[in-house]
C-alpha cells in the first residue's frame, strides 16, 4: 500500500475515533498512536512508522494538534528522539529496536548520552574510559564522563568506551547502551553560571553491560558515534520555530513594548538580528526537508554553528537594551531542571545560558573544520596522531 497524506489522515482519523484525546489517558494516547505507525512516519513498520516519506510527518501532527492530543513532550526526551533512535534504528538489531524505540518515544524512558570526557571533548576519539569484554562475552566499564545533560533523569544512556588502547584512537572505540540504574553508576550535578546543574559528570566503575546492548561491532564505535553526533548537531541547529521563535522573540518584543529603550544603533542591529535569525529558521526547515531518515550530512554542522552565535550575539543585545535592568539575575539557588527554558526566564538568565550553545553539541571550533572539510571540501588540517596507537599517545 502506497502510505501518502490522504491515507495518513485516514489512519489518524481511526485513531482518534478509537482513543478519544479527551477520554484516553496520557501515556495510552501515546501508545497507540506509537502502534499505529504515527509515531515518526518514516520508519518501519513495527517501529512506530509506516515507511512513507519523512516530510509527511507533518500532516499527521497537524490532525493530532487540532485534536488537541497529548504530545510526547519532545523537549524532555529530546537525547532519547534526536540522537539515541536515529543509531539505535541504524545499527541496532532488530530485539535493540524492539525493546527500545517504544518507550523511548512514548517518554516512558529517558535518555543522556556518555561520549564527552575531561581528557576528551573537542578531540571525542581520545577518550579514556575502558571496556573490557569478560569471559563471559560481557563488558565491564570503567571511566568518567562529563556534560551530560539530563543524567539525573535517564534510565538509559548511548555510550562510547575504549575497547582496543593498542590500535589509533578512531579504531578502538565500541559503541554500548548502559543501564543507568546499574551498579558502579554515579552521576553528580554540574553547576553551571546560571545556578542550575541541567548538566553531570558521571562516574563508571565496574559497570557491567551485556554484549546484548553493544550497538555495532566491535571496534565500529566511532562510525556509529557519528550517526549520533550528526543527528545531535540537526537537532540543536535544525530546531521547528514558528517566526520570532527562540531568543529573537523577547527581544522584538521588548522593542515593541518599551520605546523609551530605543536607539538607532540598537535599531540597526535588532534588526539585521531578526533577518538572520529568520534566514537561520528557513534554512533549518529546508534541512530538514531534506533529510533522509535517520542520516543526516553535514550540513547540520553549519546549522548548529548559526544557532549558537545567533543566540550569543542576540542575548548580548537584550542586555544591551535593557540597560541596568538587564544585568539583574532572579535566582542562584542550585537548581536540577527537567527542561532549559530559554525564553521563560529573565535576560540575564539568557545571556548566561547561551555561553554554552558555542560547547554543546560539538563545539564551534571543531565544527568550523567539519564545515570546511566536509562540506566546503578545503584541505584538511594536519593530524600527526592519526595513526599512532592510543596508548602511545600523550596524555
Amino acid at each position: 500500500m502506497i502510505v501518502d497524506a490522504a491515507e495518513l489522515r485516514r489512519r489518524t482519523a481511526e485513531l482518534l475515533a478509537a482513543h478519544p484525546p479527551a477520554e484516553t489517558g496520557r501515556q495510552a494516547f501515546l501508545e497507540a498512536r506509537f502502534d499505529a505507525g504515527l509515531a515518526w512516519v518514516h520508519y518501519p513498520e513495527g517501529l512506530g512508522g509506516l515507511g512513507a516519506p519523512r516530510t509527511l510527518q507533518a500532516v499527521v501532527d497537524a490532525e493530532l494538534e487540532a485534536a488537541s492530543a497529548p504530545d510526547n513532550d519532545p523537549r524532555r526526551i529530546g537525547i532519547g528522539l534526536g540522537m539515541a533512535a536515529p543509531t539505535i534504528l541504524a545499527y541496532g538489531t532488530e530485539e535493540q529496536k524492539r525493546r527500545f524505540l517504544r518507550p523511548l518515544w512514548t517518554g516512558e524512558e529517558v535518555w543522556c548520552q556518555l561520549f564527552s570526557e575531561p581528557g576528551a571533548g573537542s578531540d571525542l576519539a581520545a577518550l579514556g574510559t575502558r571496556a573490557v569484554r569478560q569471559d563471559d562475552g560481557d563488558w565491564v566499564v570503567d571511566g568518567q564522563k562529563v556534560w551530560t545533560s539530563s543524567a539525573h533523569l535517564a534510565r538509559w544512556a548511548i555510550l562510547i568506551a575504549r575497547t582496543d588502547p593498542d590500535v589509533p584512537k578512531h579504531a578502538g572505540i565500541t559503541y554500548f547502551v548502559c543501564d543507568m540504574t546499574d551498579p558502579g553508576v554515579e552521576v553528580r550535578p554540574l553547576r553551571q553560571i546560571t545556578g542550575e546543574a541541567e548538566f553531570n559528570e558521571v562516574f563508571l566503575t565496574g559497570v557491567r553491560i551485556p554484549d546484548s546492548r553493544r550497538l555495532g561491532e566491535v571496534g565500529d564505535g566511532w562510525r556509529v558515534a557519528q550517526t549520533t553526533l550528526m543527528n545531535e548537531r540537526v537537532s540543536i541547529g535544525g530546531m521547528r520555530l514558528p517566526r520570532e521563535g527562540g531568543m529573537i522573540g523577547p527581544v522584538a518584543r521588548t522593542w515593541r513594548e518599551r520605546p523609551e529603550l530605543r536607539t538607532p544603533d540598537l535599531h540597526q542591529r535588532l534588526v539585521g538580528l531578526w533577518v538572520e535569525a529568520e534566514v537561520a529558521r528557513l534554512t533549518a526547515e529546508r534541512l530538514r526537508q531534506q533529510l533522509a531518515a535517520g542520516q543526516p550530512g553535514y550540513e547540520g554542522s553549519g546549522m548548529k554553528l548559526a544557532f549558537a552565535r545567533l543566540n550569543q550575539e542576540i542575548s548580548g543585545l537584550e542586555v544591551e537594551l535593557r540597560g541596568e535592568e538587564g544585568l539583574l539575575y532572579d535566582d542562584w539557588t542550585m537548581r536540577r531542571p527537567e527542561l532549559v527554558d530559554f525564553t521563560g526566564r529573565d535576560a540575564g538568565y539568557r545571556y548566561l545560558r547561551s555561553k554554552g550553545n558555542s560547547i554543546e553539541g560539538g563545539t564551534s571550533e571543531v565544527l568550523l573544520n567539519i564545515v570546511a572539510e566536509r562540506v566546503l571540501g578545503l584541505p584538511a588540517e594536519p593530524r600527526t596522531d592519526k595513526d599512532v596507537a592510543w596508548k602511545d599517545l600523550a596524555r
